[in-house]
């Protein structure tokens, strides 16, 4: 090291030649060379493979070439890695794996049964049939009542839609088509004959609750009160739709037993085709039941058994400060419906066609949701509602090509992020109920030209497994993956990329506060003149110049040294 030796009573500072050579580049402007020092500083002390080989005065032009073509490789063959680690733990951090353990079925809600008939309105309100022909042939003789036509208007809407393709209905809405179905509809006493739930016999009316859906008038078993479900102060007062809370248990012992029953003298082959029955939808209880998409058929004079296995799938509490997007599910508070308190996304689906057919009709179909300010679309819109219904369903394909197709995207209707499912095995048999009757000894003719079948719901399993989102890659993991590629190429650490903040940040303001100390310190040797000082680290003895004055006394440890250079490598 330079010692100065300290003259009038200042103290001796030692100044090392990687200072001294900042001052000397300060003093002359030459900021470049100040810069290049610190560099050549960094690249002998850094931790990062390679980079002590730049600035090594032993190393040849070629051998620094070959290092910098190395250490740019690998810098690159990192960065790509890190980059694919980053859109990996970006665009799929959850992954879906089995639960560790099975679930008992009674700590899950037995499933909602909604039961619909394929009869949608009795004889001796409309014959559908004879009214159809009737307005077909539109003769003045057979002219239809005012009050008929607007019933066959009503039921037209829940009958195949192709049948009154064609026929003039004028109506544009109908407020009372719902007044009409229900007043039309088989009642809940007349279809539902006898009714068990887990082994205890009871009155269906009890457990069975009357649902409106887009095929008119059914009947919801284990389903929420509407208080539970959905906004009734969002709604329209014209309809309740449900009226009782009924979860009567998690799980089943025995399981669901119904037998239900239509008159043949009812039946109307017309209206909703050959096949006549009934349809039966199983859905969670805080789900509104939309039984035209998913339902399986319970024909007459059939005995249909279903064993239900449920699907199950939780979201860990690690992925609730995720994106909804990023792990592909929305937590109930997440995600805000206008007409239902409850997220599923059966319901934002639900609510998503409503809103997308009030845009294009101008009104909603009778089952939709809506306020009091919304019109109930009529006959004459059935083509309307539906395309919008199929165009919508659409939506989807055309957004990925034209992002003008924006609705379906906008509705965001991604899964719930705790959901159930049932599936169903189902098994079906011929119902000899009349040999059933004969052997309790029932007088048949109590219920002339009726015609029965029976309906049975089980668990299949008494536990099932459920599935869970979890992290794939969290945080942690991805900090362990980039590390360990970091390492790998280049050596680096935490403490490397320490270095590096050290050397751009403190150092250079440490070496300039230094650089004003030293001057401070050089120009206290000879107080009596100004001195500019020159360190020069080519001509070590001749370090300091001053002028009009003598060369500054260097110590006897100092007198022929060299002064001391950074280490090679």
């Amino acid at each position: 090291m330079f010692n100065v030796t300290p003259q009038h009573g200042t103290d001796s500072r030692s100044v090392s030649n990687f200072e001294l050579k900042a001052i000397n580049a300060i003093d002359n402007r030459k900021i470049c060379r100040g810069f290049k020092s610190l560099f050549l500083e960094y690249c002998s002390n850094s931790t990062i493979h390679g980079i002590k080989y730049f600035g090594c005065k032993r190393r040849t032009l070629y051998e620094k070439i070959w290092w910098i073509v190395v250490f740019l490789l690998s810098v690159y063959g990192c960065g790509r890695l890190i980059q694919n680690i980053y859109r990996k733990w970006d665009q799929t951090p959850v992954i879906v794996s089995f639960n560790e353990k099975s679930t008992p079925v009674w700590q899950i809600p037995f499933p909602a049964v909604t039961i619909c008939p394929e009869t949608k309105m009795k004889l001796q309100y409309l014959n559908f049939t004879a009214s159809y022909h009737m307005l077909l042939n539109d003769t003045d003789d057979e002219a239809m009542d005012e009050d008929s036509f607007n019933r066959l208007r009503a039921v037209a809407q829940v009958c195949d839609a192709h049948v009154l393709q064609g026929i003039q209905l004028n109506q544009t809405y109908d407020s009372a088509c719902v007044d009409y179905l229900r007043n039309m509809s088989v009642s809940l006493d007349e279809m539902l004959m006898y009714c068990k739930w887990r082994n205890d016999m009871d009155y269906c009316n009890n457990i069975f609750t009357e649902t409106l859906t887009e095929e008119g008038l059914c009947f919801t078993f284990n389903g929420i009160a509407a208080d539970d479900m959905l906004r009734k102060e969002e709604l329209h007062k014209d309809y309740a739709y449900t009226t009782e809370n009924r979860v009567l248990g998690a799980g089943a012992r025995a399981g669901l037993n119904i037998l239900l029953r239509l008159y043949e003298y009812d039946l109307d082959y017309l209206c909703r085709g050959p096949v006549v029955g009934f349809k039966v939808l199983l859905h969670t209880s805080s789900e509104y039941p939309q039984v035209s998409k998913q339902y399986f058929r319970v024909p007459l004079q059939q005995e249909v058994i279903i064993s239900v296995k449920p699907q199950m799938i939780t979201t860990s509490d690690g992925l609730r400060d995720y994106a909804p997007h990023r792990r592909q599910c929305y937590f109930n508070h997440e995600r805000r419906l206008k007409y239902f308190q409850v997220y599923t996304q059966q319901n934002c689906e639900l609510e998503c066609i409503t809103n997308y057919t009030l845009r294009s009709c101008g009104c909603v179909k009778f089952s939709m949701p809506r306020d009091d300010q919304t019109e109930v679309c009529g006959a004459s819109k059935i083509e309307c509602y539906n395309e919008a219904e199929d165009e919508l369903l659409s939506q989807e394909v055309k957004y990925s090509v034209d992002k003008s197709y924006d609705f379906r995207a906008k509705c965001d209707c991604l899964p719930a992020c705790t959901s159930v499912q049932y599936d169903a095995e189902i098994s079906q048999a011929d119902f000899n109920w009349k040999n059933l009757f004969m052997a309790y000894k029932s007088p048949m003719d109590e219920f002339p030209g009726v015609q029965l079948s029976r309906l049975t719901i089980y668990f299949k399993e008494a536990q099932f497994i459920t599935s869970k989102r979890s992290e794939l890659y969290g945080v942690t993991d991805f900090l362990a993956n980039c590390g360990g590629l970091l390492g790998l190429f280049m050596g680096v650490s935490l403490l490397s990329l320490a270095e590096i903040i050290y050397f751009c940040s403190i150092r250079p303001f440490v070496i300039l506060r230094g650089t004003t100390r030293s001057k401070q310190a050089l120009a206290q040797v000879q107080p009596m003149a100004p001195s500019l000082f020159v360190f020069d680290m080519d001509k070590p003895k001749e370090a300091f110049l001053r002028r009009g004055s003598k060369s500054p006394t260097l110590t006897k440890q100092d007198e022929g040294k060299e002064v001391e250079k950074p280490k090679d490598c």
